[in-house]
Protein backbone atom coordinates (compact mmCIF):
# COMPACT_ATOMS: atom_id res chain seq x y z
CA UNK A 1 0.00 0.00 0.00
CA UNK A 2 1.18 3.50 -1.19
CA UNK A 3 2.03 5.71 2.19
CA UNK A 4 0.31 9.12 2.31
CA UNK A 5 1.72 11.74 0.79
CA UNK A 6 2.70 14.40 3.56
CA UNK A 7 3.20 17.82 2.36
CA UNK A 8 3.72 20.39 5.36
CA UNK A 9 3.99 17.36 7.47
CA UNK A 10 6.36 17.86 10.72
CA UNK A 11 9.69 16.67 9.92
CA UNK A 12 9.34 14.12 13.22
CA UNK A 13 6.22 12.95 12.34
CA UNK A 14 7.52 12.27 8.48
CA UNK A 15 10.54 10.36 9.98
CA UNK A 16 7.67 7.99 12.14
CA UNK A 17 5.71 7.33 9.14
CA UNK A 18 9.44 6.74 6.67
CA UNK A 19 9.77 4.00 9.42
CA UNK A 20 6.55 2.33 9.32
CA UNK A 21 7.23 2.30 5.47
CA UNK A 22 10.00 0.28 6.12
CA UNK A 23 8.51 -1.93 8.13
CA UNK A 24 5.95 -2.50 5.80
CA UNK A 25 8.54 -3.49 3.35
CA UNK A 26 10.04 -5.90 5.81
CA UNK A 27 13.25 -3.91 7.35
CA UNK A 28 13.47 -4.58 11.16
CA UNK A 29 13.65 -0.30 11.63
CA UNK A 30 13.45 0.41 15.59
CA UNK A 31 12.37 3.40 17.48
CA UNK A 32 16.06 3.82 18.45
CA UNK A 33 17.05 3.94 15.30
CA UNK A 34 15.01 6.46 13.95
CA UNK A 35 16.22 8.78 16.77
CA UNK A 36 19.43 8.37 15.43
CA UNK A 37 18.29 9.37 12.22
CA UNK A 38 16.78 12.36 13.54
CA UNK A 39 19.42 13.35 14.88
CA UNK A 40 22.05 13.12 12.12
CA UNK A 41 19.16 15.41 10.15
CA UNK A 42 20.74 17.62 12.32
CA UNK A 43 24.66 17.74 10.59
CA UNK A 44 22.81 17.35 7.43
CA UNK A 45 20.78 19.38 4.52
CA UNK A 46 17.48 18.35 4.86
CA UNK A 47 16.75 19.63 1.71
CA UNK A 48 19.09 17.60 -0.21
CA UNK A 49 17.55 14.33 -0.97
CA UNK A 50 20.57 13.07 -1.81
CA UNK A 51 21.67 14.18 2.41
CA UNK A 52 17.84 12.06 2.90
CA UNK A 53 18.91 9.48 1.39
CA UNK A 54 22.37 8.21 2.25
CA UNK A 55 21.79 9.20 5.85
CA UNK A 56 18.70 7.43 6.41
CA UNK A 57 20.71 4.10 4.76
CA UNK A 58 23.49 4.89 6.79
CA UNK A 59 21.25 5.01 9.99
CA UNK A 60 18.33 2.39 8.95
CA UNK A 61 20.01 -0.19 6.92
CA UNK A 62 22.06 -3.01 8.65
CA UNK A 63 21.64 -5.63 5.93
CA UNK A 64 22.82 -5.02 2.16
CA UNK A 65 20.13 -7.49 1.21
CA UNK A 66 17.72 -4.71 2.46
CA UNK A 67 19.02 -2.00 -0.05
CA UNK A 68 16.65 -2.46 -2.47
CA UNK A 69 13.36 -2.42 -0.11
CA UNK A 70 14.90 0.91 1.45
CA UNK A 71 15.30 2.67 -1.69
CA UNK A 72 11.35 1.31 -2.69
CA UNK A 73 10.42 2.77 0.47
CA UNK A 74 12.26 5.78 0.11
CA UNK A 75 11.06 6.62 -3.32
CA UNK A 76 7.48 5.91 -2.43
CA UNK A 77 7.78 7.92 0.85
CA UNK A 78 9.67 10.75 0.18
CA UNK A 79 8.70 11.54 -3.08
CA UNK A 80 12.18 10.65 -4.72
CA UNK A 81 10.15 8.99 -7.97
CA UNK A 82 9.49 11.22 -11.15
CA UNK A 83 7.04 13.95 -10.49
CA UNK A 84 7.62 13.50 -6.08
CA UNK A 85 7.53 16.23 -3.74
CA UNK A 86 8.02 16.74 -0.13
CA UNK A 87 7.08 19.73 1.79
CA UNK A 88 8.62 19.59 5.27
CA UNK A 89 8.50 22.20 8.04
CA UNK A 90 9.17 21.59 11.73
CA UNK A 91 11.70 22.43 14.64
CA UNK A 92 15.23 20.41 13.29
CA UNK A 93 17.88 20.27 16.14
CA UNK A 94 20.73 23.06 14.90
CA UNK A 95 18.70 24.32 11.96
CA UNK A 96 16.78 26.52 10.06
CA UNK A 97 13.12 26.32 11.18
CA UNK A 98 11.61 25.88 8.18
CA UNK A 99 12.92 24.12 5.33
CA UNK A 100 11.50 22.91 1.67
CA UNK A 101 12.36 19.73 -0.30
CA UNK A 102 11.39 19.95 -3.47
CA UNK A 103 12.95 17.89 -6.15
CA UNK A 104 13.46 18.34 -9.93
CA UNK A 105 11.26 15.68 -12.25
CA UNK A 106 15.08 14.87 -13.97
CA UNK A 107 16.98 12.42 -11.10
CA UNK A 108 20.29 11.48 -12.10
CA UNK A 109 21.02 7.81 -12.10
CA UNK A 110 21.91 6.52 -8.50
CA UNK A 111 20.20 5.97 -5.47
CA UNK A 112 15.76 7.70 -5.99
CA UNK A 113 15.09 10.59 -5.66
CA UNK A 114 18.85 12.30 -5.60
CA UNK A 115 18.48 15.07 -7.53
CA UNK A 116 20.33 16.39 -10.08
CA UNK A 117 22.55 19.19 -8.57
CA UNK A 118 26.34 20.44 -9.25
CA UNK A 119 28.33 19.04 -7.24
CA UNK A 120 30.03 22.12 -6.24
CA UNK A 121 26.69 24.02 -5.40
CA UNK A 122 26.94 23.66 -1.62
CA UNK A 123 31.15 24.42 -1.63
CA UNK A 124 30.83 27.54 -3.52
CA UNK A 125 27.30 28.81 -1.73
CA UNK A 126 30.00 28.30 1.92
CA UNK A 127 32.48 29.92 0.31
CA UNK A 128 30.29 33.29 -1.07
CA UNK A 129 29.26 33.26 2.77
CA UNK A 130 32.99 33.21 3.99
CA UNK A 131 33.61 36.34 2.06
CA UNK A 132 30.04 37.90 2.77
CA UNK A 133 30.16 41.16 5.46
CA UNK A 134 28.54 40.26 8.48
CA UNK A 135 26.24 43.35 8.11
CA UNK A 136 25.36 42.31 4.57
CA UNK A 137 23.87 38.47 6.46
CA UNK A 138 19.61 37.89 6.37
CA UNK A 139 19.06 35.70 9.54
CA UNK A 140 18.97 32.57 7.61
CA UNK A 141 22.84 33.75 5.95
CA UNK A 142 23.66 34.21 9.96
CA UNK A 143 22.62 30.76 10.59
CA UNK A 144 24.46 28.84 8.12
CA UNK A 145 27.80 30.98 9.01
CA UNK A 146 27.40 29.47 12.69
CA UNK A 147 26.96 26.20 11.17
CA UNK A 148 30.41 27.14 9.40
CA UNK A 149 31.90 28.90 12.75
CA UNK A 150 31.56 25.26 14.57
CA UNK A 151 34.02 24.19 12.54
CA UNK A 152 37.11 26.84 13.41
CA UNK A 153 39.22 25.50 16.52
CA UNK A 154 40.66 28.49 18.44
CA UNK A 155 43.99 27.08 19.73
CA UNK A 156 45.63 29.55 22.30
CA UNK A 157 49.50 29.97 22.10
CA UNK A 158 51.62 27.89 24.52
CA UNK A 159 53.46 29.28 27.47
CA UNK A 160 56.26 27.47 29.15
CA UNK A 161 55.04 27.08 32.81
CA UNK A 162 57.06 26.59 36.25
CA UNK A 163 55.82 23.05 37.11
CA UNK A 164 58.14 19.91 35.68
CA UNK A 165 56.53 17.49 33.86
CA UNK A 166 58.59 14.10 32.85
CA UNK A 167 60.70 13.75 29.98
CA UNK A 168 62.93 11.96 27.69
CA UNK A 169 65.05 15.18 26.61
CA UNK A 170 64.43 17.48 29.60
CA UNK A 171 67.40 19.52 31.33
CA UNK A 172 66.45 19.14 34.73
CA UNK A 173 67.47 15.64 36.46
CA UNK A 174 64.44 13.68 37.99
CA UNK A 175 66.70 12.33 40.92
CA UNK A 176 63.12 10.17 42.26
CA UNK A 177 62.65 8.70 39.15
CA UNK A 178 66.04 8.01 38.33
CA UNK A 179 66.44 6.25 41.97
CA UNK A 180 63.50 4.28 41.36
CA UNK A 181 64.54 2.91 37.84
CA UNK A 182 67.83 2.21 39.59
CA UNK A 183 66.52 -0.47 41.27
CA UNK A 184 65.32 -2.54 38.25
CA UNK A 185 69.20 -3.46 37.48
CA UNK A 186 70.77 -3.71 41.24
CA UNK A 187 71.52 0.12 41.64
CA UNK A 188 72.92 0.75 38.48
CA UNK A 189 71.75 3.74 37.06
CA UNK A 190 71.91 3.30 33.32
CA UNK A 191 69.63 5.94 31.63
CA UNK A 192 68.64 8.64 34.08
CA UNK A 193 65.35 10.44 34.10
CA UNK A 194 64.88 13.46 33.34
CA UNK A 195 61.56 16.56 33.29
CA UNK A 196 61.10 19.76 31.31
CA UNK A 197 58.77 23.11 31.99
CA UNK A 198 55.44 22.04 30.74
CA UNK A 199 53.61 23.70 27.93
CA UNK A 200 50.18 25.48 29.17
CA UNK A 201 47.67 27.15 27.08
CA UNK A 202 47.28 30.99 27.13
CA UNK A 203 43.71 31.83 28.07
CA UNK A 204 41.83 33.56 25.24
CA UNK A 205 39.72 36.99 26.17
CA UNK A 206 37.43 37.86 23.98
CA UNK A 207 36.11 41.73 24.76
CA UNK A 208 33.41 42.18 22.19
CA UNK A 209 31.70 45.80 21.62
CA UNK A 210 27.72 45.67 21.23
CA UNK A 211 27.47 49.39 20.69
CA UNK A 212 24.73 51.14 18.43
CA UNK A 213 28.06 51.43 15.95
CA UNK A 214 28.64 47.87 15.50
CA UNK A 215 25.09 46.91 15.10
CA UNK A 216 25.47 44.89 12.25
CA UNK A 217 28.26 42.49 13.36
CA UNK A 218 27.80 42.28 16.99
CA UNK A 219 25.31 38.96 16.31
CA UNK A 220 28.23 37.38 14.53
CA UNK A 221 30.64 38.11 16.85
CA UNK A 222 28.49 36.65 19.45
CA UNK A 223 28.19 33.50 17.69
CA UNK A 224 31.88 33.26 16.88
CA UNK A 225 32.55 33.87 20.49
CA UNK A 226 29.83 31.07 21.61
CA UNK A 227 31.92 28.66 19.73
CA UNK A 228 35.16 29.55 21.26
CA UNK A 229 33.67 29.20 24.82
CA UNK A 230 32.12 25.85 23.70
CA UNK A 231 35.20 24.33 21.98
CA UNK A 232 38.00 23.91 24.19
CA UNK A 233 41.05 22.45 22.22
CA UNK A 234 43.39 19.94 23.90
CA UNK A 235 46.64 19.07 22.42
CA UNK A 236 48.72 15.62 23.70
CA UNK A 237 50.98 16.54 25.63
CA UNK A 238 50.00 19.99 26.39
CA UNK A 239 47.81 20.97 29.85
CA UNK A 240 44.04 21.30 29.01
CA UNK A 241 43.43 25.24 27.67
CA UNK A 242 41.62 27.76 30.14
CA UNK A 243 38.12 28.52 29.64
CA UNK A 244 37.70 31.06 27.10
CA UNK A 245 36.08 34.65 28.38
CA UNK A 246 33.79 36.69 27.18
CA UNK A 247 32.94 40.09 27.86
CA UNK A 248 30.65 43.01 25.82
CA UNK A 249 30.83 46.52 26.44
CA UNK A 250 29.13 49.23 25.24
CA UNK A 251 28.92 51.98 28.30
CA UNK A 252 29.84 49.75 30.76
CA UNK A 253 31.32 46.33 30.80
CA UNK A 254 29.19 43.01 31.01
CA UNK A 255 30.81 39.31 31.61
CA UNK A 256 28.76 36.89 29.13
CA UNK A 257 30.72 33.63 29.57
CA UNK A 258 28.71 31.60 31.92
CA UNK A 259 25.44 32.85 29.24
CA UNK A 260 27.71 31.44 26.56
CA UNK A 261 28.64 28.38 28.23
CA UNK A 262 25.10 26.90 27.08
CA UNK A 263 25.40 24.26 24.66
CA UNK A 264 22.21 25.31 22.63
CA UNK A 265 23.01 28.14 20.75
CA UNK A 266 20.00 29.98 20.47
CA UNK A 267 19.34 29.85 24.63
CA UNK A 268 22.85 31.29 24.87
CA UNK A 269 22.69 34.02 22.24
CA UNK A 270 19.49 34.87 24.39
CA UNK A 271 20.99 34.78 28.21
CA UNK A 272 23.66 36.78 26.76
CA UNK A 273 21.39 39.58 25.43
CA UNK A 274 19.76 39.41 28.34
CA UNK A 275 22.85 40.25 30.47
CA UNK A 276 23.86 43.03 28.35
CA UNK A 277 21.60 45.96 29.50
CA UNK A 278 23.36 48.58 26.92
CA UNK A 279 22.92 46.56 23.69
CA UNK A 280 23.61 49.29 20.80
CA UNK A 281 23.87 51.81 23.16
CA UNK A 282 27.03 54.32 23.66
CA UNK A 283 30.66 53.49 23.29
CA UNK A 284 32.94 54.00 26.26
CA UNK A 285 36.12 51.35 25.24
CA UNK A 286 38.32 53.46 27.85
CA UNK A 287 36.47 53.04 30.89
CA UNK A 288 35.06 49.77 29.61
CA UNK A 289 38.96 48.73 29.38
CA UNK A 290 40.02 50.19 32.82
CA UNK A 291 37.27 47.72 34.41
CA UNK A 292 38.53 45.03 32.76
CA UNK A 293 41.88 45.70 34.62
CA UNK A 294 40.89 46.94 37.59
CA UNK A 295 38.40 44.38 38.70
CA UNK A 296 38.80 41.18 36.31
CA UNK A 297 42.97 41.89 36.12
CA UNK A 298 43.18 41.38 39.71
CA UNK A 299 41.27 38.11 39.54
CA UNK A 300 44.19 36.24 36.95
CA UNK A 301 41.99 36.55 34.28
CA UNK A 302 43.85 39.14 31.84
CA UNK A 303 47.12 38.55 33.13
CA UNK A 304 49.24 36.65 30.57
CA UNK A 305 46.33 36.53 28.44
CA UNK A 306 45.61 37.02 24.94
CA UNK A 307 43.14 40.08 24.97
CA UNK A 308 41.12 39.92 21.36
CA UNK A 309 39.05 43.80 21.24
CA UNK A 310 36.45 43.59 18.48
CA UNK A 311 34.92 47.32 18.05
CA UNK A 312 35.22 49.71 15.84
CA UNK A 313 37.12 52.58 17.84
CA UNK A 314 34.33 54.64 17.64
CA UNK A 315 35.23 56.34 21.19
CA UNK A 316 32.32 58.81 22.60
CA UNK A 317 34.49 59.03 25.78
CA UNK A 318 37.95 60.62 26.63
CA UNK A 319 40.82 59.29 24.16
CA UNK A 320 43.05 60.00 27.07
CA UNK A 321 40.92 57.56 29.26
CA UNK A 322 41.31 55.27 26.33
CA UNK A 323 45.31 55.74 26.00
CA UNK A 324 46.00 55.48 29.47
CA UNK A 325 43.89 52.31 30.03
CA UNK A 326 45.61 50.86 26.68
CA UNK A 327 48.71 51.09 28.61
CA UNK A 328 48.17 49.56 31.49
CA UNK A 329 46.33 46.69 29.78
CA UNK A 330 49.31 46.10 27.44
CA UNK A 331 51.36 46.36 30.21
CA UNK A 332 49.30 43.26 32.04
CA UNK A 333 48.06 40.92 28.89
CA UNK A 334 50.62 38.99 26.89
CA UNK A 335 49.15 40.20 23.41
CA UNK A 336 46.73 42.59 22.32
CA UNK A 337 44.42 41.68 19.28
CA UNK A 338 42.10 44.62 17.83
CA UNK A 339 39.65 43.46 15.85
CA UNK A 340 38.37 46.16 13.16
CA UNK A 341 35.59 45.67 10.70
CA UNK A 342 35.87 48.84 9.22
CA UNK A 343 39.12 47.72 8.12
CA UNK A 344 37.80 46.01 5.25
CA UNK A 345 37.75 48.98 3.39
CA UNK A 346 41.08 49.47 1.78
CA UNK A 347 40.05 53.22 1.66
CA UNK A 348 40.09 52.72 6.04
CA UNK A 349 42.56 54.99 7.84
CA UNK A 350 42.70 54.50 12.00
CA UNK A 351 42.06 58.26 11.90
CA UNK A 352 39.40 58.25 14.73
CA UNK A 353 40.03 59.52 18.05
CA UNK A 354 39.60 56.46 19.69
CA UNK A 355 41.03 53.79 17.25
CA UNK A 356 44.40 56.31 17.24
CA UNK A 357 44.83 56.34 20.63
CA UNK A 358 44.65 52.93 21.29
CA UNK A 359 46.71 51.75 18.44
CA UNK A 360 50.07 52.55 19.25
CA UNK A 361 49.52 49.79 22.46
CA UNK A 362 48.05 47.05 20.00
CA UNK A 363 50.49 43.87 18.91
CA UNK A 364 47.95 42.63 16.06
CA UNK A 365 45.32 45.03 13.79
CA UNK A 366 42.98 42.74 11.86
CA UNK A 367 39.27 43.17 10.20
CA UNK A 368 36.89 41.17 11.43
CA UNK A 369 33.83 42.34 8.94
CA UNK A 370 33.25 38.32 7.55
CA UNK A 371 34.08 34.38 7.78
CA UNK A 372 37.43 34.81 6.39
CA UNK A 373 38.94 37.25 8.72
CA UNK A 374 37.78 35.22 11.92
CA UNK A 375 39.52 32.43 10.16
CA UNK A 376 42.65 34.71 10.10
CA UNK A 377 42.36 35.44 13.64
CA UNK A 378 42.29 31.68 14.31
CA UNK A 379 45.52 31.18 12.70
CA UNK A 380 47.20 33.98 14.02
CA UNK A 381 46.07 32.86 17.89
CA UNK A 382 48.53 30.00 17.78
CA UNK A 383 51.68 32.05 16.49
CA UNK A 384 51.35 34.48 19.26
CA UNK A 385 54.29 33.42 21.31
Amino acid sequence: MAAPEPPGADLVAALVGFGQALRREGLAVGSGQIVTYAQALADLDVSDAEDLYWGGRACLVSDRADVAAYDRAFQRWLGGGPGGQLKVSGAVPRRQPTLTLEPPAATTPGPPGRPERPRGSLASHAEVLRHRHFAECSPDELEALRLLMARLHLQPPLRRSRRLAPSTRGRHLDLRRSLRASLRTHGELLRPARRTRRLRPRRVVLVLDVSGSMRGCSRALLQFAHTAVSRRPSRSGVAPAPATEVFCFGTRLTRITPELARRRPDQALARAAEAVVDWEGGTRIGDSLGELVRVWGRRGLVRGAVVVICSDGLERGDPAVLATEAARLARLAHRIVWVNPLKADPRYQPLARGMAAALPFVDVFLSGHDLSSLESLADLLPTLR
